[in-house]
């Protein structure tokens, strides 16, 4: 593109743009390489005006090569084709030029980018939260080994007289047997002479 296709480009994309939120600033725009040339775009009372001309008291200086500031408008390419010197948020004008979509666009591949990266510092946090979880198990399983214990002889103990009144039920059934069994081998015993 020459120089005029590039102002006029700009001053078609302008025309669409909102800086009714914008405070009043000035950049200038340096093209290098094809469409060689300086102009400016400034918000003034609320407007956004695209004039061919050097702006000698602006806020930011933008420098680019014009088929990279093309491609930036056009949302082909980032800010990063960009130099910036100055006032960096007065700079954020030319952005309100450009096309949103590049940068949902990088703000999508950066996060798909960044994805695995999470799930590695998630994985590694887990690691090393594992030993403290383990350490908090056995204290925890420490500190319950005292009632457990506790739990352990109460029972017993409440069971001690149960099984002593088994064992007592048990000895007074078997008790007929035993007189029975000794009957018969007391009279089998011979007995004994003087």
């Amino acid at each position: 593109m020459t120089y005029e296709e590039i102002v006029g480009y700009v001053q078609e994309k302008a025309a669409k743009a909102d800086v009714s939120k914008c405070g009043q600033a000035a950049v200038q725009i340096d093209i290098t390489g094809e469409g060689e040339g300086a102009f400016y775009v400034a918000v003034k009372e609320g407007k956004l005006e695209v004039a061919p001309y050097e702006y000698f008291d602006h806020n930011a200086k933008v420098v680019a090569d014009g088929n990279d500031f093309v491609a930036f408008l056009n949302g082909k390419k980032e800010a990063s084709v960009l130099t910036v010197y100055g006032d960096q948020a007065a700079a954020e004008i030319v952005k309100l030029i450009a096309d949103k979509a590049p940068v949902k666009k990088a703000a999508k591949a950066a996060e798909k980018k960044a994805e695995p990266a999470k799930k590695a510092e998630a994985k590694t946090a887990e690691k090393k939260a594992e030993p403290v979880k383990k350490a908090e198990a056995k204290a925890a399983e420490k500190k319950a080994e005292p009632a457990k214990k506790a739990e352990a002889k109460t029972a017993e103990k409440k069971a001690e007289p149960a099984k002593k009144v088994e064992a007592k039920a048990a000895e007074k059934k078997a008790e007929p047997a035993k007189k029975a069994a000794a009957k018969p081998a007391a009279k089998k015993a011979p007995a004994k002479k003087k």
